[in-house]
């Protein structure tokens, strides 16, 4: 062999070897690298891929109540490549599906046909969500009949409110696509909804799991359950006094929201009307309203307490301070500000408790339009609150230069502004708890599925509105709208101090002004007055009643004393005053007394001590 015959030798076995070694690196690469993806490639073509759902995480409550919690639920799925007899298939299952045997035969026979077409596997859901009976009685029916073969299950959850309606806007619910809304389930959707997982299926004819696939998975990730500062026991209490309201006066709208004052934790919260979380198709627009956090009323005289806070705060009076209320009749701006009864010479503590209209502008007046509204916005009015639940909005406070003249006499006894209730009872507590205003708080933990903390929530505080000091007066007139010489008696709890604010509001015209005899009625107040447990308020929108009986504290009040009432007992809270608590207001002369000299309101605006 010569030299030519040698090198060409060569070269064809080096091109064979590096020919084989290229196939070599090309198989191990298939075979090795790419092992997985082919398989699982190969496993989608001919083998059912079923997802693993993830568990929803549970809605609980501070004692961890169940709110919001799952059902197993299977979804029934048709394979086209295990469908043998449609006909007899439909005629076995069809009275445990419910279905139609016609239908559901012409289903069976359509997924048949796209599989024979598309020569891979088709599958059709042919019910979504049925319960474990169900499940137990399809498979027991199919398995060891050959030409019943065709049906496999996808493992789901449903979601079940175990509570029907109760704290129902505040929970929220998922619609028929799984999607959260509403409330927790919504707001708190990231941790509550997990990550589904898959596996690769395939059994032979008698329904055995074949296991070449099984490695083939990847595990769902369970929500996390999510806790609520909500008590269910107080929850219980205040919507069935709120059912009883309604019932009483048949109102457009009613609401009550309970607060631990020193936290911002809210223990109950309702809103009327209501729907049920489990049908919740059967509901309207108007029942999912969560109203302490979307809706705006006028808070009528609860809101005094921002103007008799502020004047004290500002050293610009003392509760002994004396204010002529002009007998009931006020001129200013042009025109004419009343008081539900004619008031002489009343004291800062007096027209606090006797809520007068007059008294409050005068105060407005001596404040001056910018740091009154300093004050409105230092208890939180005018911005959210930024509690948890979806769609709370800000209410409407205007800027001092949007002011009318009359605005200073009107803003003090809750006109020409809007809050929510939240707002209002996330006011009231700042006084409760000595001049801290408190973020509120819904939610108190989340914990992962085996129960460990994941987030731990705790008490936010806002900023200090007023000093201790102002808040102890403000809280002793407070106490004495409660007394029998107050406008909230019915407000009262036998054998416990409270101290609260009525509330009466004329319903805003949408055409312009306000609606003759039609009112928001509200209550706000706390108890025990001194060291107080809850902070709760009342909202009744357009009660039904006499005329001249729709006012804060003879509708709204009584409501108040029977939740007030039933929480203390729930609380085992020890009564510490007489049934009948004495009035604090000082019996002073109310009637045509006049100051020295009425040029304006404030030379009159001076301390009487």
């Amino acid at each position: 062999m010569n030299w030519n015959e040698q090198a060409r030798a060569a070269i064809i076995c080096f091109a064979l070897v590096g020919v084989f070694s290229l196939f070599s690196v090309r198989l191990i690469y298939l075979q090795v690298i790419q092992h997985d993806e082919y398989v699982a490639l190969a496993a989608e073509k001919h083998v059912h891929k079923q997802v693993i759902h993830a568990r929803r995480g549970a809605i609980r409550g501070c004692h961890g109540e169940p709110l919001a919690e799952n059902e197993r639920v299977y979804d029934v799925v048709a394979s086209g490549t295990r469908v043998r007899d449609p006909a007899a298939l439909a005629q076995a299952i069809a009275g445990q599906l419910e279905m139609d045997p016609s239908e559901l035969k012409a289903k069976l026979k359509a997924v048949l046909a796209r599989t024979m077409a598309e020569k891979k596997e088709q599958s059709k859901v042919l019910k979504k969500g049925v319960s474990e009976t169900v499940y137990q009685n399809i498979k027991k029916i199919t398995k060891d009949d050959r030409n019943l073969d065709g049906i496999y299950f996808d493992i789901d959850f449903d979601r079940v409110y175990p509570n029907g309606s109760l704290l129902a806007q505040v929970i929220g619910y998922l619609d028929a696509g799984h999607q959260p809304r509403l409330g927790v389930e919504r707001s708190m959707d990231d941790f509550l909804k997990g990550t589904d997982g898959y596996r690769y299926l395939e059994e032979d004819r008698k329904g055995h799991e074949l296991v070449q696939y099984r490695g083939l998975e990847t595990a769902a990730k369970d929500g996390c359950d999510v806790k609520l500062t909500i008590d269910l026991a107080l929850q219980n209490i205040v919507e069935s006094e709120l059912d009883a309201a309604c019932e009483q006066y048949k109102p457009k709208m009613a609401a009550a929201v309970m607060m631990r004052p020193q936290s911002g934790e809210i223990l109950a919260l309702a809103s009327r009307p209501t729907f049920d979380c489990n049908d919740p198709k059967k509901s309207t627009g108007d029942q999912q309203k969560d109203r302490p956090i979307v809706d705006m009323i006028e808070p009528g005289s609860t809101f005094k307490i921002v103007v008799t806070s502020a004047a004290l705060e500002e050293k610009l009076a003392t509760p002994d301070t004396r204010i002529y209320c002009e007998n009931g009749a006020y001129s200013y701006a042009g025109h004419i500000l009343h008081d539900a009864h004619p008031m002489g010479v009343l004291t800062l503590h007096q027209v606090l408790a006797k809520s007068s209209n007059i008294g409050a502008a005068k105060l407005a007046i001596q404040l001056g339009k910018d740091r009154y509204y300093q004050y409105i916005r230092k208890y939180g009015f005018g911005e959210i609150t930024g509690i948890p639940l979806p769609g709370e909005i800000a209410g409407l406070v205007n800027p001092p230069y949007r002011w009318s003249d009359l605005d200073i006499t009107r803003v003090p006894m809750g006109q020409s502004v809007a809050v929510t209730p939240l707002q209002m009872v996330t006011a009231m507590s700042a006084i409760a708890n000595g001049g801290l205003l408190m973020k509120p708080m819904i939610i108190s933990e989340i914990d992962d599925p085996d129960g460990r903390q994941v987030v731990a929530y705790s008490s936010v505080q806002v900023r200090r509105v007023i000093s201790t000091g102002t808040a102890a007066k403000v809280v002793s007139a407070l106490k004495d709208v409660v007394s029998k010489e107050g406008t909230a008696k019915g407000a009262a709890v036998p054998g416990f101090a409270v101290a609260g604010k009525t509330g009466t509001a004329q319903k805003i015209d949408p055409r312009g002004g306000y609606m003759e005899g039609r009112y928001v009625v509200s209550f706000v107040g706390f108890m025990p007055a001194d060291a107080p447990k809850f902070t709760l308020l009342v909202v009744i929108d357009d009660p039904q009643t006499k005329k001249g009986e729709a006012f804060g504290g003879t509708v709204a009040g009584p409501v108040f004393a029977k939740m007030a009432k039933r929480a203390a007992d729930y609380l085992e809270l020890q009564p510490a005053v007489p049934a009948e608590t004495p009035g604090l207001v000082e019996k002073r002369a109310v009637g045509d007394q006049k100051p020295a000299s009425l040029k304006n309101a404030r030379a009159f605006l001076s301390n009487a001590g």
